[in-house]
């Protein structure tokens, strides 16, 4: 005896509801995500102004550093840079609260040798905002020699 089918059709997957799944799992992973946004430095250059010289070096504070790390703090009172004993971070704080005095509005601006080490000049920038000083720049040398190869 030989048993027919009664339904001559193809079998076929139907793919619409896994369309719909996939686009609504698509949605919700584009919903769901945080996007991380880089820190970015803020460093505002300096100004030119009429202002008289003496009038602008009383409201610069200075930190130097030499190529070994070694800090040396000017405050806008100060003759000269002051070095200091050691290369810690709570002696160049303790220095530069004294410089500043309690001044927010000073110029901080940072002198540092060409082959100081990063971190020195990170520690220098986290301690004056640590202090209250948000007007940070760094001096620089003009290059004479303009032929010279980088």
């Amino acid at each position: 005896m030989k048993f027919t089918d009664r339904n001559d059709e193809d079998t076929q997957i139907n793919l619409t509801p896994l369309i719909d799944v996939v686009f609504l799992l698509l949605i919700f992973f584009m919903v769901s995500t945080t996007f991380s946004r880089e820190s970015q430095l803020r460093i505002q250059l300096p100004e030119s102004s009429d202002q008289p010289q003496e009038e602008q070096q009383s409201r610069i504070l200075e930190i130097e550093i030499s190529a070994e790390g070694v800090y040396a703090v000017k405050g806008p009172a100060d003759k000269a840079a002051q070095r200091l004993v050691n290369t810690s971070r709570e002696t160049l704080y303790r220095a530069l609260l004294t410089a500043t005095d309690g001044r927010q509005e000073l110029i901080t601006v940072i002198r540092a040798d060409r082959r100081t080490p990063h971190e020195a000049v990170i520690t220098a920038m986290d301690l004056a905002r640590r202090v209250g000083q948000t007007n940070i720049t760094f001096a620089t040398q003009k290059v004479i020699d303009d032929n010279r190869k980088p």
